[in-house]
């Protein structure tokens, strides 16, 4: 990447002191998502345990059982709890998040991406460690809840992807960023699928436990290393007041205020799409353990843990598959193509009433997240480099909007349709990604505009 002259016209130098690599984020990506999928699932099936446990239930973790279609309705009240308990914590999440990923991300232009990294790091690991007070000493849910909350204070896994991908937008060429970016997407898939692997099998031999405890272990490493070993990316860090409204002012500067360079048209729609996108994929990962779990599927812990390593892999295939479209289509072409294996993945879940359709549905889904850094990488094109924090502070933000959507809507639609049909709501998300699909296309014939065309070539 060329050498950008600071403000005396001087050619600006990375931060001096020893790395081990300057921008490298992919292995704390990796670690963070490895730790966050282990524990996911367990947590969810842990939920399920312990109101199976209160009710007296255990009926559908005997397959004898699923043969049986009529409604249970201690089975129905295992799942709705379930469902809300996922609710509760995503929303205390988001609350806390909405505020602190917004003001960190932005602060992170002025002070450099390390001490983001730093600060969610650490955030992940409070919450792991509660989680594991929670499983050994049988305290009350509300501690998941409190978890999320001081996971979000400080930033929580969207404040390290938001930092992760400015980092990378920092130090890649506009040509290269696609596929930058879409690199640290598939770490997150590969780092989910091992995960998922590992978890399920895990669980089912030895209990809830140990797989929160190797979380605790990979996070602390993961801590350590966006201590001691990243590389600063912003080359002329400031010091900066954290609590400060300044930072939250450039976030809505970005799409209010007018400048010749970029479109808030451009900004404004790209961000809704991926809003959109977002919510599906999280609204579905969040009921697709639940709706595995109960029958007429009743998966045990093996299969939910291949189940979650199939809904990991397209984080790897799509970046074959963008790396080898992106030969002979432009990149939104090959979003749209994304979004429509999406759909087909989504209408097959609605109907998958035994394990092979929803495996085929999970195959479906190979391309499907070749969407999000397609649009990433456009929306990094669309401002300053003095401003990528705070636009992957405001795509954080999106971010936690799409995720308390998402839950708000699946997770409450999910018990509300478990008497006429369960998978509804995969339907409602197949339903939903036409409006990115028309976005994108709206986007690209308005980018033959000279003018846009002008700043987008431009590095």
């Amino acid at each position: 990447m060329e050498e950008r002259a600071n403000s005396r016209g001087e050619p600006r130098a990375w931060p001096a002191g020893p790395v081990l690599c300057r921008g490298c984020v992919e292995p704390l990506i990796f670690l963070a998502n490895f730790a966050l999928v282990l524990q996911g699932p367990v947590t969810t099936q842990y939920l399920w345990h312990r109101f199976s446990a209160d009710l007296g239930y255990n009926g559908t973790r005997d397959r004898g059982s699923c043969t049986n279609h009529s409604v249970d309705p201690t089975a129905q009240k295992v799942e709705t709890l379930t469902s809300h308990w996922t609710l509760y914590m995503n929303m205390g999440g988001f609350l806390v998040g909405l505020f602190s990923s917004t003001l960190l991300g932005a602060w992170s232009d002025c002070v450099g991406r390390r001490p983001l990294l730093v600060l969610a790091s650490l955030g992940l690991l409070l919450q792991t460690v509660l989680s594991i007070f929670v499983v050994q000493l049988q305290l009350h849910l509300g501690y998941f809840v409190l978890g999320r909350i001081l996971c979000a204070l400080l930033g929580d896994f969207s404040g390290l992807l938001a930092a992760g991908f400015a980092s990378v937008a920092d130090v890649s060429s506009s040509r290269t960023r696609t596929i930058r970016m879409a690199l640290l997407e598939a770490c997150i898939g590969v780092a989910g699928m091992l995960a998922s692997l590992i978890g399920g099998n895990w669980l089912q031999e030895q209990g809830y436990a140990n797989p929160f405890w190797l979380a605790l272990a990979l996070l602390i490493a993961m801590t350590l290393y966006a201590a001691f070993c990243f590389g600063e990316t912003v080359k002329e860090a400031t010091p900066a007041r954290l609590f400060t409204l300044r930072h939250h002012r450039s976030i809505v500067q970005l799409y209010v205020t007018q400048a010749p360079e970029k479109s808030r048209k451009h900004l404004a729609l790209y961000s809704l799409a991926i809003f959109v996108v977002i919510t599906v994929h999280l609204g579905a990962q969040d009921i697709l353990t639940l709706y595995e779990l109960s029958t007429p599927l009743c998966w045990d812990s093996r299969l939910i843990g291949y189940g979650s390593a199939a809904q990991h892999l397209p984080y790897l295939t799509s970046l074959l598959g963008l790396r080898l479209l992106q030969y002979c289509l432009a990149d939104t072409w090959v979003a749209e193509i994304g979004l429509a294996f999406n759909i087909m993945g989504m209408v097959v879940f609605a109907f998958a009433t035994i394990t092979p359709l929803m495996f085929t549905g999970y195959g479906l889904l190979f391309l499907s997240l070749v969407v999000t850094p397609v649009i990433r990488a456009k929306l990094s094109r669309l401002v300053r480099e003095s401003e990528q924090g705070a636009l992957f502070s405001a795509v954080a933000c999106v971010n936690g909007l799409a995720m308390l959507t998402a839950s708000g809507i699946f997770n409450s639609l999910y018990p509300a349709t478990l008497n006429f049909m369960k998978g509804f709501p995969f339907l409602l998300g197949a339903g939903l990604l036409f409006i990115p699909a028309v976005l994108i296309g709206i986007l690209e014939r308005a980018n033959h505009c000279p003018e846009f065309q002008q700043f987008s070539q431009s590095p």
